[in-house]
């Protein structure tokens, strides 16, 4: 795999990163162990390990799936589809950029004296919205779409889907990583990255997905000879 699709990865991955309801459900389970004077720790990497769990299978079910019809129908991958493909996935990243995001995290309270409890249940709570999070998420199965596209695929193509996962969940780990520690300038640090990421998330991921969807549209139209 060139280095201007790892890249391009690592810039899905970057998007990714910028979950506002991730770093707000992060956030309660931070504020909550504050309340009852208990480390945050195992329930936010519970609940992280959870999401990060249902990625990782997600991606490598994904690219397995699309790898088996592509052998059982012997479909050849040409720079023809390569590129209709760079193409669409560009116009689908505007027009998501175009709908309205919905900010808004409802935490509730239902969860919170069984968590307290258990904080091995945030795993279950993350596994399962990461099952409703994950197939809906473009930046994700756009850079699925590009790894499946790689005929072969890269040898340690699964280490490449897990980093992915990682590297989407950077910043409810840095919150956590500042919410461990006592000191005035991390807790000023914590509230001001909170505060930054719930007000500015939304309006940077539209127009990082316009930038990434006029990206792989001018690679296409510079291959326009072989849309053809």
């Amino acid at each position: 795999m060139d280095g201007y699709r790892l890249l391009a990865l690592l810039g899905f991955a970057l998007l990714d990163a910028l979950d506002v309801l991730l770093v707000a459900i992060t956030t309660a389970v931070v504020a909550d162990a504050r309340l009852t004077r208990r480390s945050p720790m195992a329930g936010v990497l519970s609940f992280l390990g959870g999401v990060f769990a249902i990625s990782v299978a997600f991606g490598v079910c994904t690219v397995l799936g699309i790898d088996f019809l592509v052998r059982l129908l012997d479909f050849e991958l040409t720079p023809t589809l390569r590129y209709w493909g760079e193409l669409v996935i560009g116009l689908v990243l505007i027009a998501v950029a175009a709908l309205p995001v919905d900010t808004t995290a409802s935490t509730g309270g239902r969860w919170v004296e069984p968590v307290r409890r258990h904080p091995w249940l945030m795993g279950v709570i993350g596994f399962t919205l990461g099952l409703a999070k994950v197939p809906t998420s473009v930046p994700y199965l756009a850079a699925l779409a590009l790894l499946s596209a790689q005929r072969p695929l890269p040898v340690v193509w699964p280490v490449i889907v897990a980093g992915y996962c990682a590297i989407a969940l950077i910043l409810p780990l840095v919150v956590l990583a500042l919410a461990m520690r006592r000191t005035p300038r991390a807790r000023r640090v914590y509230r001001l990255l909170v505060r930054g990421i719930t007000r500015f998330g939304p309006p940077v991921i539209r127009v990082l997905f316009v930038v990434f969807g006029i990206g792989l549209i001018v690679d296409a139209l510079v291959h326009a000879g072989r849309l053809w």
